[in-house]
């Protein structure tokens, strides 16, 4: 991703995703500096419509923020971002993780869409939950399931052994 985009990327990250569910932006910049982190900027023509991030180690790629700027949401770009990132991605387990469906959540029918969405594009339920804090999200993949050692290694691996001591997570298969 290119400096330039970065306040538009920052600002989309604040908008997209709940403060529970948020890394500090600068974090997410210093570590998208590894081989093994890709930050991918989205474009609708010439313009800025969103982003990817992505996490990878051994076979996997996780991807930890996917948004697209509310304006160009609904017109194929989100679908055709993932499409283009599953090819590049190929041969590799390519997963993300969504709010569990909670039927009590203030926000159940954004969570029943964004779960269409994914499954409309490819993914499959990997029968597999993660709660990190109090966030309880379902994973969803590509090309074959994810066991709990391999989604915590990655995970380990992507934000070094002394912060991951230091969080609260949980693999739960369903």
């Amino acid at each position: 991703m290119q400096k330039s985009v970065y306040p538009s990327a920052k600002k989309l990250y604040l908008e997209a995703f709940p403060p529970e569910e948020q890394a500090p932006f600068l974090m997410l910049l210093w570590k998208s500096m590894k081989k093994s982190v890709d930050f991918w900027s989205i474009y609708a023509g010439n313009q800025w419509a969103g982003f990817l991030y992505i996490a990878n180690d051994a076979n996997l790629s996780y991807v930890f923020y996917f948004a697209i700027c509310p304006e160009y949401r609904g017109k194929g770009i989100g679908s055709q971002a993932l499409q283009e990132a599953q090819r590049y991605y190929a041969g590799r387990k390519f997963f993300l993780a969504i709010e569990r469906l909670d039927e009590y959540a203030e926000n159940y029918s954004e969570r029943v869409k964004r779960k269409q969405f994914y499954l409309r594009n490819g993914f499959q339920d990997l029968h597999r939950h993660v709660q990190e804090g109090s966030v309880i999200y379902e994973l969803l993949g590509i090309d074959g399931e994810v066991s709990a050692q391999e989604y915590q290694k990655l995970i380990r691996s992507y934000i070094g052994k002394f912060l991951y001591r230091s969080i609260t997570m949980q693999v739960i298969d369903k």
